[in-house]
């Protein structure tokens, strides 16, 4: 999401309605598994994002990123994004290749309810560097879901997201955003992955109820980005690579629910 801060208060969930968005985060993880075992060289693109349509179609789910408004709108289900691209990517004819690596976005709505993550995906063997980017984002969320248990505002969350990711020599991408997330794909608050002035004035309180699509974008150079003349599809101004990790989270008396886990997940708060 497009980074624009606003002073609206999120709208908190009910543990029923967090069981309700869970449903779809079901379908977003069974979705983003396909993804995963078709990520191989030799594939096209467009194909894995068939088969994530197909997929929804069969669940009667609505598939949240097709269609969605822009100057040109969106023309999938699923963004899939190759090295230097960040995010937005739109499926095509590319084939995938060897040393690849590849982000996988999607979300969809299932009874009313939004569920929201991305993966990023080495195709086969990738270099040194490519490894250590990826485990990095990985880090980077994972961080942000124990921090989600222990900090009392989000800021304190992003910036220990930014710690790790600068700490290893990478940059945070700061012209996108995670974002609330329920009835609606996007809702308040906004949820950046970084600390800056103009972020700390609409800062949000950690409370239960609030679910969130966090998304850590890290970039392997410098933090900018440029967006090619498709409308979508946001690369690295420098052309190194990038990944983009994100998950659906719902802050519960219990500690963090994962709304978009594999299988049942809660990081729980920890011990007074």
């Amino acid at each position: 999401m497009l980074k624009f801060f606003n002073n609206h208060k999120p709208e908190l969930k009910s543990i029923r309605e967090i069981g309700l968005m869970r449903e779809a985060g079901k379908l977003v993880a069974e979705a983003l598994k396909i993804c995963r075992e078709m990520c191989k060289p030799g594939i096209k693109t467009v194909e894995i994002d068939r088969a994530v349509e197909d997929l929804y179609a069969r669940h009667k789910a609505v598939p949240l990123f097709k269609g969605y408004k822009g100057r040109v709108p969106f023309p999938a289900v699923t963004c899939i994004s190759v090295n230097e691209q960040v995010v937005h990517g739109i499926p095509g004819q590319r084939i995938l290749k060897e040393g690849d690596l590849v982000k996988f976005d999607t979300a969809c709505q299932l009874n009313g309810w939004c569920a929201d993550r991305a993966i990023s995906v080495p195709v086969g063997e990738v270099s040194s560097e490519k490894r250590r980017l990826l485990e990095i984002g990985e880090q980077t969320l994972r961080v942000a879901m124990l921090e989600l248990t222990r900090k009392s505002r989000w800021s304190e969350v992003a910036l220990a997201m930014q710690r790790v990711v600068e700490l290893a020599g990478f940059s945070v991408v700061t012209q996108y955003v995670g974002h609330g997330i329920g009835r609606k794909m996007h809702e308040n608050p906004q949820v950046p992955n970084f600390v800056a002035k103009d972020m700390k004035k609409h800062d949000f309180k950690l409370e239960e109820g609030l679910v969130l699509a966090v998304e850590p974008m890290v970039n392997m150079g410098k933090a900018e980005t440029v967006t090619l003349r498709d409308h979508w599809t946001v690369v690295t101004r420098d052309l190194l690579p990038s990944v983009h990790v994100e998950h659906t989270l719902a802050l519960t008396s219990a500690g963090v629910y994962v709304v978009t886990a594999d299988e049942e997940l809660t990081i729980a708060k920890p011990q007074v």
